[in-house]
């Protein structure tokens, strides 16, 4: 099937009642290969169910990495990719973490390019929201011992999205659990990484918080990042962001954020920022391609509530404005970072 033969009218959904949850499309893109050898072209397929070894390296030793991306329509009715080869050196980063061939950065774009045409009636009227592309690579054929797979398989599906939050966050530090440690996977987005963060969540949400925030393993002392999200805090005319040292996601929205600040002409710190600095921080905010710029209303840690300003006039909603300017074609691109489908 060809990409160009797909109908383009918009599918059949409730464009105003979007939220991050799974509306399954048209189609995927899957492409293979072994562990001696490159991956080459793929296919679309009809999306649907897998076929799986039960000894295959993801279901045993969760061999696998997935990336995150979204495709938005223009007022003109264009469509645009935000900065797409980053996810692409993003996999490859995890992929060599994790002893798995990766596709390359053109491979990767091609796929998610073939991805988003195929289901173009599912990216949202503009302002509803965007189409999530969700690219994954994983080992997919069967071992027993506790070794690297022999095949294995990149896939891209998708699914229409509104916000992931709704609303202002409330989040609490988690002081049991702890999201990643040195030497780990924490810096790549390993699918193991996110199972764990599961149960502080669940636990957190129960107390009415929206997320946790994690700190380091090794101290205790220093803020990492929240479950699915980076963060930020600024005071006065600077914006401090925990430094991605192996244990932080390098978020590309975090990146795009920190070249955004800069540009309005923030002082932008990334480093080791000390668990007392929730005190005296007059604004929070959190960033992830599901999250995009999200304000923080209030942090609880040991009991206290340390609560931030939000609002039309903050250094976040301008941030986010600017951010989703260029993504959705609002605001010319002077950076580089959209790609247009034809």
């Amino acid at each position: 099937m060809k990409s160009s033969d797909v109908v383009e009218e918009y599918a059949n959904l409730k464009w105003d009642e979007l939220g991050f949850c799974l509306i399954p499309v048209d189609y995927m893109y899957v492409m293979k290969c072994s562990k001696e050898k490159n991956f080459s072209h793929g296919i679309l397929t009809r999306f649907g169910r897998l076929e799986m070894n039960p000894s295959s390296g993801i279901l045993n030793y969760g061999q696998g990495v997935f990336e995150g991306l979204k495709a938005y329509r223009t007022e003109d009715g264009r469509i645009l990719l935000f900065r797409p080869e980053q996810n692409a050196l993003r996999m490859q980063m995890g992929a060599d973490r994790l002893r798995m061939p990766s596709p390359t950065i053109e491979q990767f774009v091609d796929a998610v390019k073939h991805t988003v045409v195929a289901n173009k009636q599912w990216v949202p009227p503009p302002g509803k929201g965007s189409l999530y592309i969700r690219p994954l690579l994983m080992g997919s054929g069967p071992v027993l011992g506790a070794t690297p797979a022999p095949d294995y398989t990149f896939l891209a599906f998708a699914s229409p999205v509104g916000n992931y939050h709704k609303g202002y966050l409330n989040l609490v530090v988690e002081e049991k659990f702890y999201r990643a440690f040195p030497g780990g996977t924490g810096g790549v987005k390993a699918i193991v990484n996110y199972s764990t963060v599961f149960k502080p969540v669940a636990e957190a949400k129960a107390k009415g918080f929206s997320d946790v925030l994690f700190l380091d393993v090794k101290t205790a002392k220093y803020i990492e990042e929240v479950s699915t999200s980076n963060i930020f805090f600024l005071k006065g005319n600077v914006i401090s962001t925990p430094a991605t040292d192996g244990t932080i996601l390098p978020g590309i929205t975090r990146k795009s954020v920190i070249e955004i600040a800069q540009i309005l002409g923030y002082q932008v710190e990334e480093r080791a920022v000390a668990v007392e600095e929730l005190f005296d921080s007059e604004e929070v905010f959190c960033t992830g391609t599901a999250m995009v710029v999200n304000p923080v209303n209030s942090i609880t840690y040991q009991g206290k509530r340390i609560e931030y300003k939000t609002g039309p006039e903050t250094v976040a909603q301008k941030l986010y404005e600017m951010l989703v300017g260029i993504q959705t074609g609002r605001i010319e691109d002077k950076m580089g970072w959209t790609v247009e489908l034809n």
